[in-house]
């Protein structure tokens, strides 16, 4: 898809991957774009810095995900893109609470959900659209030191098939962003993470990705190529993939 005259709103828009990406999309000629938080300061400026509206928004609200979309329909018209980008890093095990065992799958798979269900049978009336949900490479691989986001990362790609898989022959198309690290609010002060193992990428790089996948179309969008070898890896043998996994856990876990 060509961003160019398109319509687009990006949750988690106030810093980051959300950020960057605005403010790229604003680049190739986007006909709006409203950007999404809670962060209320900062999403106000990066809305001024490509002419578009900011939106207060909780994610894992949706009658909040749908006040953002009317809110986009009223100032620039029939959405084209939604970028369903909100997300934490707030990690646990098994033994975490139920609360923030929620709260992961609020934001990293319900916040989804209701973007879906905000705007596809809309899309589909006006003859396509786009869904750009970010996930993670956690969500392809593992995470060695947080169940909660491994697990939350993989329902977030799953989704995703799911809406290709449904919607594909019906004018949607769906991408997943799978991203190791990041430089972001989210990982400062983790630069020696095991998800920089093939080192911290800058948002504005991340973006150039986006767009080059997005003209393509394609589904797993993939900024930090070695991820698709690791993928055909734990394919390939998951039982010696496990192994390194563990490998990797006693390294960078204290």
């Amino acid at each position: 898809m060509n961003i160019k005259d398109k319509n687009i709103v990006i949750t988690g828009g106030a810093s980051g991957i959300g950020k960057a990406l605005a403010e790229r999309f604003h680049a190739e000629g986007a006909k709006g774009i409203t950007v999404a938080d809670v962060q209320e300061g900062p999403l106000k400026d990066v809305a001024t810095s490509v002419n578009g509206i900011a939106v207060t928004c909780d994610a894992t609200s949706e009658s909040d995900i749908q006040n953002v979309v009317a809110k986009a329909e009223e100032a620039f018209g029939p959405i084209d893109i939604f970028v369903s980008n909100a997300g934490i890093a707030r990690y646990g095990w098994e033994e975490s609470s139920d609360e923030l065992w929620q709260l992961n799958w609020d934001l990293h798979v319900m916040a989804h959900v209701y973007a879906a269900r905000a705007v596809v049978d809309k899309m589909i009336a006006n003859g396509g659209g786009y869904l750009l949900n970010t996930a993670s490479a956690a969500g392809l691989l593992s995470q060695v030191d947080s169940a909660t986001y491994a697990v939350t990362k993989h329902a977030a790609v799953a989704f995703a098939e799911t809406m290709a898989i449904r919607y594909g022959d019906k004018g949607i198309r769906v991408s997943v962003l799978c991203p190791q690290q990041v430089r972001t609010a989210m990982t400062e002060g983790h630069e020696d993470n095991v998800a920089a193992v093939d080192g911290t990428m800058e948002p504005e790089e991340l973006a150039d990705h986006v767009v080059a996948s997005m003209a393509k179309e394609e589904f797993l969008i993939l900024p930090h190529p070695q991820v698709l070898e690791y993928i055909q890896r734990k394919t390939g043998n998951y039982d010696r993939w496990l192994s390194g996994m563990r490998k990797l856990r006693d390294l960078y876990v204290k």
